[in-house]
Protein backbone atom coordinates (compact mmCIF):
# COMPACT_ATOMS: atom_id res chain seq x y z
CA UNK A 1 0.00 0.00 0.00
CA UNK A 2 2.49 2.15 1.14
CA UNK A 3 4.82 2.05 -2.05
CA UNK A 4 1.30 2.24 -4.21
CA UNK A 5 1.14 5.41 -2.46
CA UNK A 6 4.39 7.24 -3.65
CA UNK A 7 3.98 5.72 -6.80
CA UNK A 8 0.66 8.14 -7.06
CA UNK A 9 2.41 11.27 -5.14
CA UNK A 10 5.52 10.91 -8.03
CA UNK A 11 3.30 10.10 -10.77
CA UNK A 12 0.87 13.12 -9.44
CA UNK A 13 4.14 15.50 -9.04
CA UNK A 14 5.87 14.25 -12.56
CA UNK A 15 2.40 15.89 -14.42
CA UNK A 16 2.36 18.40 -12.44
CA UNK A 17 5.96 19.28 -14.00
CA UNK A 18 5.35 18.13 -17.33
CA UNK A 19 2.03 20.15 -17.52
CA UNK A 20 3.83 23.65 -16.20
CA UNK A 21 6.15 23.01 -18.81
CA UNK A 22 3.99 23.81 -21.48
CA UNK A 23 1.12 26.04 -19.64
CA UNK A 24 3.65 28.67 -19.27
CA UNK A 25 4.09 31.50 -21.98
CA UNK A 26 8.02 31.85 -22.02
CA UNK A 27 9.33 36.04 -21.26
CA UNK A 28 9.62 38.00 -23.76
CA UNK A 29 6.98 36.15 -25.70
CA UNK A 30 3.58 36.74 -27.04
CA UNK A 31 0.79 34.36 -28.05
CA UNK A 32 -0.93 37.23 -29.95
CA UNK A 33 -0.44 36.73 -33.47
CA UNK A 34 -2.38 40.10 -34.62
CA UNK A 35 -1.57 41.88 -31.78
CA UNK A 36 2.14 40.88 -32.52
CA UNK A 37 1.25 42.45 -36.32
CA UNK A 38 0.37 45.56 -34.79
CA UNK A 39 3.32 46.17 -32.53
CA UNK A 40 5.74 45.03 -35.65
CA UNK A 41 4.02 47.82 -37.38
CA UNK A 42 3.95 50.42 -34.90
CA UNK A 43 8.30 49.48 -33.91
CA UNK A 44 8.89 48.62 -37.35
CA UNK A 45 10.13 45.35 -36.57
CA UNK A 46 10.04 41.99 -37.73
CA UNK A 47 7.50 38.89 -36.37
CA UNK A 48 9.08 35.61 -35.51
CA UNK A 49 6.09 33.03 -34.93
CA UNK A 50 6.96 29.65 -33.80
CA UNK A 51 4.77 26.99 -34.57
CA UNK A 52 5.37 24.53 -31.60
CA UNK A 53 3.89 21.41 -29.54
CA UNK A 54 5.26 22.04 -26.32
CA UNK A 55 3.90 18.84 -24.57
CA UNK A 56 4.45 16.42 -27.62
CA UNK A 57 7.06 17.31 -29.75
CA UNK A 58 10.31 16.74 -28.74
CA UNK A 59 12.57 18.92 -30.58
CA UNK A 60 9.50 21.60 -30.04
CA UNK A 61 10.45 21.00 -26.56
CA UNK A 62 14.37 20.81 -26.81
CA UNK A 63 13.98 24.16 -28.63
CA UNK A 64 12.12 25.78 -25.85
CA UNK A 65 14.52 24.48 -23.45
CA UNK A 66 18.10 25.31 -25.73
CA UNK A 67 17.20 28.54 -27.53
CA UNK A 68 13.66 30.08 -26.99
CA UNK A 69 13.64 30.01 -23.12
CA UNK A 70 17.24 31.48 -22.86
CA UNK A 71 17.14 35.46 -21.90
CA UNK A 72 20.42 35.91 -24.03
CA UNK A 73 18.37 34.75 -27.10
CA UNK A 74 15.03 36.80 -26.37
CA UNK A 75 17.06 39.85 -25.46
CA UNK A 76 18.52 39.49 -29.12
CA UNK A 77 15.80 38.48 -31.05
CA UNK A 78 13.88 40.98 -29.93
CA UNK A 79 15.64 43.89 -30.99
CA UNK A 80 14.86 43.19 -34.52
CA UNK A 81 11.69 40.89 -34.03
CA UNK A 82 8.35 40.70 -32.10
CA UNK A 83 8.60 37.21 -30.44
CA UNK A 84 4.99 34.43 -31.58
CA UNK A 85 4.52 31.10 -30.11
CA UNK A 86 1.72 29.55 -31.14
CA UNK A 87 0.80 26.08 -29.05
CA UNK A 88 -0.27 22.95 -30.22
CA UNK A 89 -0.27 20.99 -27.35
CA UNK A 90 -2.34 17.84 -26.76
CA UNK A 91 -2.82 18.68 -23.28
CA UNK A 92 -4.61 21.53 -23.83
CA UNK A 93 -7.37 21.11 -26.48
CA UNK A 94 -8.91 24.54 -26.04
CA UNK A 95 -5.59 26.56 -26.84
CA UNK A 96 -4.62 24.10 -29.99
CA UNK A 97 -8.55 25.03 -31.01
CA UNK A 98 -7.88 28.33 -30.42
CA UNK A 99 -4.49 28.26 -32.78
CA UNK A 100 -5.71 25.83 -35.60
CA UNK A 101 -6.97 28.42 -37.90
CA UNK A 102 -2.88 29.71 -37.80
CA UNK A 103 -1.72 26.81 -39.14
CA UNK A 104 -4.34 26.39 -41.82
CA UNK A 105 -3.65 29.55 -43.22
CA UNK A 106 -0.37 29.64 -43.16
CA UNK A 107 -0.13 25.72 -44.34
CA UNK A 108 2.19 24.63 -41.48
CA UNK A 109 3.10 20.69 -42.26
CA UNK A 110 5.96 20.30 -39.41
CA UNK A 111 7.04 21.01 -36.19
CA UNK A 112 9.12 23.21 -34.97
CA UNK A 113 8.09 25.64 -37.75
CA UNK A 114 9.17 29.03 -37.72
CA UNK A 115 7.78 31.75 -39.84
CA UNK A 116 9.35 34.94 -40.35
CA UNK A 117 7.09 38.32 -41.65
CA UNK A 118 7.66 42.08 -41.99
CA UNK A 119 6.21 44.64 -40.54
CA UNK A 120 3.78 44.60 -42.95
CA UNK A 121 2.44 40.96 -42.44
CA UNK A 122 4.34 39.67 -45.10
CA UNK A 123 6.26 36.30 -44.96
CA UNK A 124 9.79 36.44 -46.16
CA UNK A 125 10.95 32.96 -44.97
CA UNK A 126 10.04 29.62 -43.19
CA UNK A 127 12.14 26.79 -41.54
CA UNK A 128 11.89 24.33 -39.24
CA UNK A 129 13.84 25.73 -35.78
CA UNK A 130 15.14 22.52 -35.03
CA UNK A 131 17.77 22.77 -37.45
CA UNK A 132 19.42 25.61 -35.55
CA UNK A 133 19.57 24.61 -32.46
CA UNK A 134 21.69 26.78 -30.61
CA UNK A 135 20.83 30.23 -29.37
CA UNK A 136 24.23 31.23 -31.14
CA UNK A 137 23.20 29.17 -34.51
CA UNK A 138 19.54 30.28 -34.50
CA UNK A 139 20.11 34.06 -34.03
CA UNK A 140 22.67 34.26 -36.72
CA UNK A 141 19.79 32.32 -39.12
CA UNK A 142 17.87 34.75 -38.32
CA UNK A 143 19.84 37.88 -38.71
CA UNK A 144 20.96 36.57 -42.44
CA UNK A 145 17.09 36.13 -42.70
CA UNK A 146 16.03 39.79 -42.16
CA UNK A 147 19.81 40.84 -44.00
CA UNK A 148 18.77 38.60 -46.92
CA UNK A 149 15.15 39.70 -47.10
CA UNK A 150 16.14 43.77 -47.73
CA UNK A 151 18.07 42.41 -50.64
CA UNK A 152 15.10 41.14 -52.54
Amino acid sequence: MKAITHLAAFTLGAAALVGSAFATTLEGWSTDLEAAFKEAKEKDKAVLVEFTGSDWCPPCIAMRKNVFSKKEFVEKASENYILVELDFPKGDPELKKKNQPYAKKYEIEGYPTVILFDSDGKEFTRFFASRHPTVEKFLAHIEKALEDKDLL
